[in-house]
């Protein structure tokens, strides 16, 4: 009972760092900067954006791994920093980490439109939960189910519609709010955006496709016990 009440909590505290990471800590730099230590609201926009690109570099080398989607994470974070230290204009700022958006959600829509899902890797884990059966009932649907491959475009693509109107709506916030404002308002849409993403890729996508993967496994199961029998005959 302790140990799966420490692993729980240990589970939870992983979910929430990264929210913690790049949400709260940027947020809550841009006020201590601007309103502790007096800087002006551009320096303040672009020392916030320093902690989750740091973060998203570190996260590269410490895995030593470099797939499509954490190469596009890097590439717009370095680029959005850069924009931070460079733009004059602080709602230009704000609407940069928008654009970050569109960057992806055009990536990952091309992706789809490609035939490889971008979003499939980060999704792959959740529903495989490291069960060898599954991992093996994955790798036959991804072969053999067509509702299977077009479960995978949908989800893929609809976080890339959910992150192009995301960022529509951020641009929008960003030229017709008060900057202070639309500091934390930003983060509110995120919320929200990556809220519905996950409820309308659950649904449409994930859902399904867990369904798919558990009967999969149900029917590799029952054809084992008369696969043996012939081999033994």
């Amino acid at each position: 009972m302790t140990t799966n009440t420490v692993s729980q909590g240990e589970s939870k505290k992983q979910n929430f760092l990264p929210l913690i990471i790049d949400v709260a800590v940027p947020i809550g730099s841009y006020y201590l900067f601007k309103d502790g230590f007096g800087t002006s609201t551009l320096m303040a926009l672009g020392l916030s954006s320093v902690v989750p690109a740091v973060r998203t570099v570190w996260g590269v080398v410490k895995e030593r791994t470099l797939n499509a989607f954490a190469a596009l994470i890097l590439f717009v974070n370095v680029a959005g920093l850069l924009l931070s230290f460079v733009a004059g204009d602080p709602r230009l700022m704000l609407a940069k980490d928008s654009g970050i958006s569109s960057v992806i959600g055009v990536g990952i829509l091309t992706s789809v439109v490609m035939g490889k899902p971008m979003m499939t890797a980060g999704m792959k884990p959740w529903l495989v939960k490291g069960v060898a059966a599954r991992e093996a009932a994955w790798t036959r649907l991804q072969d053999r189910s067509s509702a299977f491959r077009r479960a995978e475009r949908v989800f893929s693509g609809v976080w890339g519609v959910v992150l192009l109107a995301e960022c529509v709506v951020r641009v929008v916030g960003a030229y017709t709010l008060p900057v202070d404002t639309m500091v934390w308002m930003g983060s509110v849409v995120l919320a929200v955006a990556m809220t519905l993403g996950f409820v309308l890729s659950g649904a449409l996508a994930a859902r399904p496709m867990a369904q798919l993967l558990i009967a999969e496994v149900k029917a590799q199961s029952a054809d084992e016990p008369a696969l043996a029998l012939a081999s033994a005959r």
